[in-house]
Order: structure tokens, then sequence, then C-alpha cells
């Protein structure tokens, strides 16, 4: 284990001072927000373009973190006083350090080290090549999709002496990423998934491309590949043949491109559409010839197993033990769900499985929900940590203290064996899951947050069930990663210091108030808005701290405005003077003055200014003003660029006079999502951020470059055939004419929020990655449709209303609406499910 005096000779850092220079380093940790626990917690004050990591140092601190490496520019002038028991390694760039301390952590290891890369299937591909290794091996690998510059050093981390396997993948998007990565991991075995079009802007070329991915494996003994994927076969012959590294590709045709005999032949010998049987022929080192079946039926995931496959076959496994471990390969949920609960709890449902790294990652998010009542943790027996059950358990009771947990619930005869080690939380344990299951009583769980977090093998999706609120066939799935990703595509668009107040009005655009403003806060938003008082009095009874503006506040909820500190936005005289009555009997929140430069909806015309600032200059000591606002009426489209600019024109003849009656400056704000793109000069002080975080762009310019939240699922009810000339439906309206249809009646109608608009046809839904016409009227709870060109399907499949490969866009344009209609359309009926890499 490396120490902090060992970091000068491993990074060539200096250290500035060192009081706790011995520590050993336990964690390696970029985030302030995601301390855990702070002892030997080794900070690195990361810098981007929109945050640095040195402006945390005093808040860590303050949290007893005690380890830092900081640049050559950190701010701290000498001011280490104020840090008397920190020690710091100065560097040149922290980047680096951290790569470095990550590559020194892996020369202490002399074990195989598997390296993953690939344009696609990497994580599915490390996921189930360690299922299908872990009979044999104690395997370290990477924690979900760490697979990038920050996320391949804190999985190197892991490494620790009972590991006697390493599965680790490396991602790039432009060239000299990869030799960084390579340097980090130094895999001895390399494995390449298959070469697509992510990431070709980077690359001069595709080849250029698996060029850069291929130097992962320039000093590895082994690489895995399949050899129908030309380039990859290529480049490895050109880049590999010079060295000592044996290649062991396989193929689906017996002659590759070259003309070479193929190693290892596979190919297809049925498949179902549940199953795929495949015959696997061998060359060397004797003839040889096997038939296995795969649990997959859909292309990526038989690609996908294969690899796996081969690397088994590579190992010689008998091939009854490789069918064997086929059996139990499992679909990966790369994924945390939150899911609402009974009795007000939530429940952060990862039972895929149960790992140190893993665990470590869910108490964060965990951690990271603010909500009232006690944080608790459901878990079965940890798997192949390769600790003593005994020091297991004691770093399991740190680490779940550590994030908060107050109360644990074990499951599985290890972890109760062991716990003496949770003294001091409310525990309670059992034998397995059915024991649980038994005794379960759902009055015992009230207003908490519960990360339900088993292995496999326990089966907890059967208790994520029972915590469920209400069971309905309609779900809408909100992706938070994508949301960050949108979020960040429109914070790279914002000048030095201009700050975002986001839109979380409407329930979050449908999407669920209190979880998207939690996430907000997490990435450190500057403001939130809703638009009325009890939206933020939600907020703020859910544990969100973010200044909040109410767009349309009333004189009987300035009590509430007062108690929960929330800051109206003030759009008239009238509503002014009531404010203004309600602060003579106490303080109130600051406020937002709306001004209308053209809008004609809610605000203060360019002639109301004077008597405005008369009434802001009587009342200095009653009143405090926030910012002021207006809102394009055109920004989305450019025939209205003329009237936006005169809108803007008015705004900054209005402003300073406020200001100058004020005698301060306010924050400033013009500019909606559409305006954030189409007028970049006019960001003034701040932005305000819609329907553009929900993933549609609404100038249609850059819609390729956000990422789909929100998912819109549904079950097929019932299929039925519909003889020809026969309707299905109120008013007779679906007919199969001509010739029998089959029907799938879906759990989904207009009470959900499914526009009525849809039925007849104007409609369609994705079944099986097909598209599926509504038939007939939508019904209040269903609505019906044509499946007749799609097979095999039954009661209980998926259907997308609308998401990736049906975008709301395309949806609201079929019947001459707006993405946002559809989307704050959703009933809150609907149970939303928030997912999280």
């Amino acid at each position: 284990m490396l120490q902090f005096t060992d970091l000068p000779a491993c990074t060539g850092g200096t250290l500035l001072q060192a009081p706790t220079a011995a520590a050993p380093i336990h964690q390696l940790l970029i985030d302030s927000r995601r301390v855990g626990q702070p002892a030997g917690a080794l900070f690195f004050a990361l810098r981007g373009p929109r945050h640095d990591g040195h402006r945390y140092l005093a808040e860590l601190y303050g949290r007893g973190v005690r380890l830092f490496v900081i640049d050559a520019e950190a701010a701290l002038e000498g001011d280490l006083a104020a840090f008397p028991e920190a020690s710091f390694l100065l560097v040149p760039d922290v980047l680096t350090a951290l790569q470095t301390v990550a590559a020194c952590h892996r020369q202490q290891y002399r074990l195989p080290v598997v390296g993953i890369t690939g344009s696609n299937g990497k994580t599915i591909v490390k996921e189930w090549l360690a299922q299908l290794l872990s009979p044999d091996e104690l395997i370290c690998k990477s924690p979900l999709s760490f697979n990038s510059q920050v996320g391949v050093p804190l999985s190197v981390w892991q490494l620790n002496p009972t590991h006697t396997l390493g599965i680790f993948e490396a991602g790039i998007s432009e060239p000299g990423e990869m030799a960084r990565l390579a340097h980090m991991i130094r895999p001895t075995l390399g494995l390449f998934t298959n070469l697509g079009t992510a990431h070709d802007a980077g690359f001069a070329s595709a080849r250029a491309k698996a060029e850069e991915k291929m130097q992962l494996f320039k000093d590895v003994d082994t690489l895995f590949y399949c050899a129908d994927h030309a380039l990859i076969h290529e480049v490895a012959q050109a880049q590999l043949d010079s060295r000592r590294t044996a290649r062991f590709p396989w193929t689906r045709q017996r002659t590759l491109f070259d003309g070479q005999q193929a190693d290892v032949l596979i190919t297809i010998h049925d498949a179902s559409a549940e199953r795929t049987v495949v015959r696997v022929e061998r060359a060397k080192p004797l003839p040889q010839e096997h038939t296995f079946t795969l649990p997959f039926a859909d292309e990526p995931s038989v690609e996908n197993a294969l690899h796996g496959l081969t690397v088994l076959l590579w190992r010689q496994v008998a091939p009854a033990e490789i069918q064997r471990r086929l059996d139990r390969l499992q679909p990966v949920a790369m994924r945390l769900e939150m899911k609402q609960a009974l009795n007000d709890c939530y429940v952060l449902d990862d039972t895929y499985n149960n790992d140190l790294a893993g665990l470590s990652l869910a108490l964060d998010a965990l951690a990271r929900q603010p909500r009232r009542g006690r944080r608790a943790l459901i878990l079965s027996d940890v798997l192949e940590s390769g600790l003593p059950a005994a020091e297991l358990y004691k770093r399991v009771a740190a680490q779940a203290t550590a994030h908060g947990v107050e109360r644990l619930i074990g499951i599985g005869p290890e972890i109760s064996q062991n716990q003496a080690a949770f003294a001091g939380l409310d525990t309670a344990f059992y034998a397995d899951t059915e024991a649980f299951l038994t005794s379960f009583q759902p009055d015992q769980f009230r207003h908490e947050t519960i990360l339900v977090k088993g292995a496999r093998r326990y089966g907890f999706e059967r208790i994520v069930a029972v915590f469920q609120q209400k069971i309905h066939g309609t779900v809408l799935e909100v992706n938070l990663d994508a949301l960050v990703h949108n979020l960040n595509f429109y914070r790279r668009r914002l000048q030095p210091g201009v700050r975002l107040m986001v839109m979380v009005k409407a329930f979050a655009y449908g999407s669920g108030s209190y979880e998207v403003a939690n996430l907000l806060q997490f990435h450190r938003a500057d403001y939130l808005a809703v638009a009325y008082t009890d939206e933020g009095v939600d907020l703020r009874q859910h544990g969100i701290s973010l200044p909040i503006m109410v767009m349309n506040p009333s004189p009987d909820a300035f009590q509430k405005l007062r108690q929960y500190h929330l800051e109206p936005e003030i759009y008239s005289f009238e509503l002014l003077d009531a404010y203004l009555a309600a602060a003579q009997e106490g303080p109130l929140p600051a406020i937002h003055l709306k001004l209308d430069t053209g809008m004609r909806r809610l605000g203060f015309a360019e002639e109301d200014v004077p008597l405005l600032c008369q009434l802001l200059q009587r009342n200095l000591g009653h009143l405090r003003v926030a910012s002021a606002l207006t809102h394009l009426a055109g920004a989305d489209e450019a025939q209205h660029n003329e009237f936006s600019q005169q809108q803007l024109a008015a705004f900054h003849r209005m402003t300073p006079q406020l200001e100058t009656a004020l005698g301060y400056s306010i924050i400033k704000h013009a500019l909606n999502s559409a305006g954030i793109v189409r007028f970049p000069e006019a960001q003034l002080d701040m932005v305000r951020l819609g329907i553009g975080l929900y993933g549609v762009e609404a100038t249609g310019q850059e819609q390729e470059a956000l990422r789909p939240v929100s998912t819109l699922r549904t079950t097929i009810s019932q299929v039925k055939t519909l003889p020809a000339n026969h309707t299905v439906g109120y008013g007779r309206r679906g007919q199969a004419v001509d010739h029998d249809r089959r029907i799938a009646t879906l759990a989904i109608g207009y009470a959900d929020g499914y526009d009525r608009r849809f039925g007849n046809g104007a409609g369609e839904v994705l079944i099986r990655g097909q598209r599926a016409p509504i038939i007939g009227n939508v019904c209040m709870d269903m609505c019906m449709v044509d499946v007749t060109h799609i097979p095999d399907l039954r009661a209980g499949d998926t259907a997308i209303i609308f998401g990736e490969g049906l975008t709301l866009p395309e949806l609201a344009q079929r019947v001459g609406t707006i993405p946002y209609e559809l989307l704050t359309n959703v009933s809150e009926r609907v149970k939303r499910v928030f997912i999280t890499e």
C-alpha cells in the first residue's frame, strides 16, 4: 500500500508540508462531494473548464481529509497555517499525478490483467467475462463503465493482494489518450470488442482510431478479437506481429479477409426468440468441435457472449463447464434505479451484484439523497472480496457509517455471523431472502431512503417488489446520466462567470421535481425555478437547499415564502404592493423583477420603470432585489431575430435604471434554452435552462448533441387476432380491412397522459425495435396497436411510447403540438424510475 511519503518519488512532485506524510492511502478522491471515509483519502484537486478542485480544499479539510495533491498554480499563497494537520503535494499537473499514482499502485502487483477496449460492448464484455471466470479467480474489475482518463485510475486503485486477476476497460475519444490508460492498466491479456462509429470525429480515419485503440495491447501476451471486423484484424497483424503477442481471433466465416484459415470458427446452429445455439470448431491445438447454447438471441449480446466463450476456450475450460457457466450468464444491469416506494420511502435498486467497489459507489448515491428520514441499507453477503470475513464486514460497517446509514438489514449466513461489526446501527439479520420476506411488515418502513444491494443469487428483486408503491405496467424511466450530459452541454456554452438557473417547474417537465432538483444540487446549479409556491415547499421538505425562484407566487402564500426561503418573481404593481405590505410584518426573501420587453404576458413594461424605481427607492429597507429578468418571445426561430434584439435592447435600457434606484448591482438574465444556443453574446449574468435539460433542443440545430432523458414504457396486456372486417375499441374506429390482424393491447391510455390525438394511426410505438401503429381510439387506461408484422409477442412484453428511436419532437409533430406538452402530460400516476450508472 502506498503512503504519502512515496508520492514525491512516484510523481516527481514536491512536499509543501507533510505532518501526516506517513499516512497510508486508502482512497483516491477526485470529487469533494463524495468523501465517504476521510481517513486515508487522498484528494486530487483537478481543474476543468468550469470547475477547480482547489476551491474545495478548506471544505474537505473541515470534513476530515488530510492528504492533498495540488498543482503549481494553487492559490494557497502560503496560507498553510489554515491546514495545520494537512499534507500537500505540489505537482505540475494534477491529472497526470492521479494517473501516475495509479500506475505506481499497479506496479506492485504481478498478476494477469485483461485490458478491454472497443467502440461498443466494453462494459458488458467486462461484466460477463468476470461472471465466466469468477469460479476460478478472485477478480478486480472496473466499476460500471469507469474507462476514462479519471475512471481508469480509480479502477486500478481497487487492486489488492487478494486478487488473482484484473479486468479493466479503457475508452478513448481522441488521439494520445490510450498510451496513458495503457500505462496504468498494463494488461497482460487483451480483448478488442469491435470498431464502430463512436468518437469518429476525434480521429482522422477509422484506421487511425483502430491504431490508437490497439496501443492498449502493445505489451500483452495474447489478444482476443473477432476477425470478422476486418480493420481490427488488419491493424492487429500490422502492429502486433513484430512482437511476441499471440493473436487468438475467432470468426464466423471459415476464411478470413486475408485468405488465412481461422483458428476458431463459430457458426449459428439454431436460434429462437430467447436463445442461440452455436457450433465451435477449433483447428489448434487439436481439431475439435463443440456445441454451446447462449441464453441470448439479439446480435449484440451474442457477439459479447462469444468474446467470453473464446476466452474460456483459450483457458481450456472443459466444454461441459463452459456450458454451465454460459447458462448462468445474466443480463448486465449497469445502472442503479431509484424508485418510489410505500410509506413515502424511496428505494435505490442495485440488485445486480455485491462487491466492495460497487457497494462504495451505491453508498455514494445513497449519501447524495437529502430527503428527510433516515438512510437504510439492505445488504446481502458480500461475495468474492478475498478478505477474511471479520475484516470484510468491519470495512463494510465503516463505509456504511461514513455514508450516513442508520439502519442495516443483513441477509445471508456470513453477514449474520458478523453482526457484531455493525454495533451502533439499528440492525436486523436474516438467514436468507425468504426469511426477510416472511417477516416483512410495511409499517416498519416510513420516510426512509433504502439502498437494496445484493448479489444476484439472493434474488433481491423480490425485496424491491414488496417495497413498490404501486403496480402499474407503465413507467417513465428518467436517465439521470443523460440529464447530466445535457446539463454539461449547455454549461460548456456559457462564458466564464455566467450562472445557471434550471427550471424544475411542472414536476420538472414531468420527470420528477425532487429527483431532478437533487441531481442539480449535487452538480452545483446556481438557482432552481418552480412555477408555484407549493412546488418550492416540496423541494425544501425533501432537503433541497439551492436558491429557488417561484414564478407565479400568490399573496396568500407569502408566509410560506418566508418560512421556506423561496424567492418570488414579482411581475406587477399589485403583487409588489402586497409583498411590501407583508414585509412590514418581518423580513421576506429577495425578489426577482419580471420585465416585459415584448412577450406581453407578465411583467413591468418599459413605461412602468420610473414608477417602479420610485417604489424600490422608498422601500430599500424592506426589500432586496436579487435579479431582473425578461423572456424572449421567439428565441428559437431565426425569423424573429430582429424582434429578439429589440427585446434585449429594451432590457438593457430598463435594468440600469433599476440598479441606479437600488444602489447596487443585480443579476440580469434573459436567455432560455434556445437563447443559450442562438444568442451567446446575451448571456449576461445568468441563463435559464429549461426543456434543453430534458433532451429537447428547441432550435433544432443541435438536437444530435443532446441525449433523451425520458423513456415512457408500458407493457402488453394481451395479444389477439382481429378477424378481417372486424373492429376494435370505442366507436369501432379500428378496423381490420381485407385480412386478419394481430392486435396488442397496451397498458396505457389518456389517463396516463397518452394523447388521444395519437389514435387511429396517428401514433406509433416501438416493440422489439419495430414500429407498431395505434389502431382505433386511445382509451382511458389502454390503447391498441397493430403488431401483425412482429412475431412471437406475448403479454408482458415491453412497448416504448417515446424514447430513443421514437423521439418527442417526432411525436409532437405528428399531432401538431410541441414536445413540452407531451412530456408534461405524463400523469403522476405513472411510476417514475430514475436510473444512473
